[in-house]
């Protein structure tokens, strides 16, 4: 199963914790979680079901590559990391 954490500044909103899944991308990583915490969904992703920009989402150590339909692909124990992105100067 591939495991989904979310950054702790989000448990002030929405009670957390890792979410163990089958899937086989992010997208149907990210669609498990939101079946049982549906308030999350908008805080990750936007009305068309993008990953919103303020959103940084890495898998397995990396950065997600497709921000747009989730298609990137998982193995068994992947690793998803979910946090607000930093951005300023």
């Amino acid at each position: 199963m591939a495991s989904v954490t979310f950054t702790p500044n989000l448990a002030r909103h929405v009670p957390l914790h890792v979410w163990d899944v089958v899937a086989d991308t992010v997208g149907q990583a990210l669609a498990g979680v939101f079946e049982d915490e549906p308030r999350l969904r908008g805080y990750v992703l936007d009305e068309r079901g993008a990953v919103r920009h303020h959103v940084a989402v890495f898998v397995d150590g990396g950065t997600l590559r497709d921000r747009q339909a989730l298609t990137d692909t998982l193995v068994p124990d992947s690793k998803i990391h979910v946090m607000q992105a930093l951005s300023g100067g």
